[in-house]
């Protein structure tokens, strides 16, 4: 679907949280191409920060986030596997209040073209949790670019057509 040039863009705050216990910062391929996509698109990379594999630590990370009204959605990279340190989703389960499953759905979709049937080991997933947009993508950096150029970079343009996740998220919070 098309983006509609007649229309304003608006740049949203977006929070990037990388899980892993093998990397650091420095070594965060995947979360440096989401930062450089973020930028490139016109966002707000307004915080970023790395945590192991450890459900209380990713849970308490993404309640300061969701509880900070600057920040629009939060990106996660890694824990999306199967193993048992793999727990981003689980995370993601204490937080949200609602599921987003096409997210999952559409990622596993554009990346059998790259990964093949290996794609049913993802566990790629999105919720909303107190008007915060949370996408969890696995950590590989193809995973990313998918995710990204595939999803979220239309997605979280206000100007996609028919429909976009940020004019919905003035409407987040209704009851």
């Amino acid at each position: 679907m098309p983006i509609d040039e007649s229309r304003t863009f608006k740049p949203i705050n977006i929070a990037l949280l990388t899980v892993s216990d093998t990397r650091t910062l420095k070594e965060d391929s995947s979360g440096d191409i989401l930062a450089e996509r973020i930028a490139a698109k016109g966002h707000v990379l307004h915080k970023r920060t790395l945590i192991r594999d450890e459900k209380a630590a990713i849970v308490e990370q993404l309640n300061q986030w969701i509880a900070d009204d600057s920040v629009d959605a939060i990106i996660t990279t890694g824990g999306t596997g199967l193993t048992g340190r793999d727990i981003t989703p689980e995370a993601l389960d204490e937080v949200k209040e609602k599921d987003i499953p096409g997210f999952g759905e559409m990622f596993r979709w554009l990346s059998i073209k790259s990964i093949g049937t290996s794609t049913v080991q993802s566990r790629a997933c999105a919720v909303v949790a107190q008007g915060t947009y949370i996408f969890a993508l696995p950590g590989s950096n193809g995973a990313v670019k998918d995710g990204w150029d595939g999803i979220l970079d239309t997605q979280l343009d206000s100007r996609h057509r028919p429909c976009n996740f940020v004019e919905l998220m003035p409407r987040l919070l209704e009851k």
